[in-house]
């Protein structure tokens, strides 16, 4: 658990703006490392920051790769000395509140090359690909509003590994108002999900069984005051009970199962035996901080 008045960065340059309907953009903190900076006074809601931290750490405790964060310092000096991340409204720009913002470590600082999705022949180099039906099963506890997004890493081996990015929506999205479908938060390329072994099965249960969620509300009672709208906390309180319940979660991860199943079946009826491939819904190669407008509200390795 983290100590917001001793873990924390301060914000020293602005690199550039990125795409997304949370107007982040990618700068330097005092700790020399690079972030993808979302605002606290965010035009999307005020539980967008919440969301974002409450939800990494959910994901990282269910064993799901993310990228680290920290609250990282807006200070006025900073804000007016960079105009160009401010916030953009149709009647101009909007200069935000200085304070407590959320920052998650951009992942191409490594120097490894970073991709969107990938052309089917290259999905099975993913190494935690089932990782996403898990992803999904956790979205749908959490009532994650949008598509689930992901980062993809290649290594110098040539394996890839995805990071799950761009938690805004969970939890009932930025305001705390969204009521989607439970298919909503798949991920966009179906191509994803392969069948599941029992055994994968059996770990995706244990892995929410094993879920300390008393501590997981530490963590997000702990968050900065600012961050903790009510609607907030009573929307994750309400996903850490969906999860302790073993009856749902089972009933949940065969929902989603048997829709992607149904969903599989009845494209190939449509497009017969002669259709063609797939077009790659992404595409690799494309520079970190320009991701597609699909990457939502953290389009740079969030």
């Amino acid at each position: 658990m983290f100590s917001v008045p001793n873990d924390f960065a301060i914000v020293t340059r602005f690199v550039r703006n990125l795409r997304g309907g949370s107007q982040p953009f990618l700068a330097q903190a005092s700790d020399r490392l690079l972030y993808v900076v979302k605002l606290v006074d965010n035009l999307q809601g005020e539980n967008l920051l919440f969301n974002e931290s409450a939800g990494s750490e959910l994901y990282r405790a269910c064993g799901l790769a993310v990228p680290k964060w920290k609250p990282l310092m807006i200070t006025d000096a900073f804000l007016d000395k960079n105009p160009d991340c401010w916030m953009q409204t149709p009647e101009g720009s909007v200069r935000p509140a200085s304070g407590l913002c959320f920052g998650s470590r951009f992942l191409g600082q490594a120097g490894n090359r970073l991709l969107e999705v990938l052309p089917g022949s290259s999905l099975m180099r993913i190494r935690n690909r089932a990782d996403f039906w898990l992803a999904w099963l956790i979205d749908v506890c959490a009532a994650h509003g949008d598509h689930r997004q992901a980062i993809i890493e290649e290594e110098s081996d040539g394996w890839l590994d995805a990071y799950f990015v761009d938690h805004g929506h969970m939890f009932g999205g930025p305001k705390g108002n969204l009521k989607k479908k439970f298919t909503a938060s798949s991920y966009l390329d179906p191509r994803i999900y392969t069948k599941l072994s029992s055994e994968e099965l059996l770990n995706f249960q244990s892995v929410v069984r094993a879920l300390d969620t008393d501590k997981l509300m530490q963590r997000a009672e702990s968050l900065p005051a600012d961050w903790r709208q009510a609607s907030a906390l009573d929307g994750f309180a309400s996903c850490l009970q969906r999860l302790s319940k073993p009856l749902l979660v089972q009933n949940v991860l065969d929902t989603i199962i048997d829709a992607q199943q149904r969903r599989t079946e009845s494209k190939q009826r449509i497009q017969g035996s002669e259709r063609k491939p797939v077009q790659a819904v992404l595409y690799p190669g494309i520079p970190a901080p320009g991701f597609a407008a699909s990457y939502a509200s953290h389009p740079a390795c969030a």
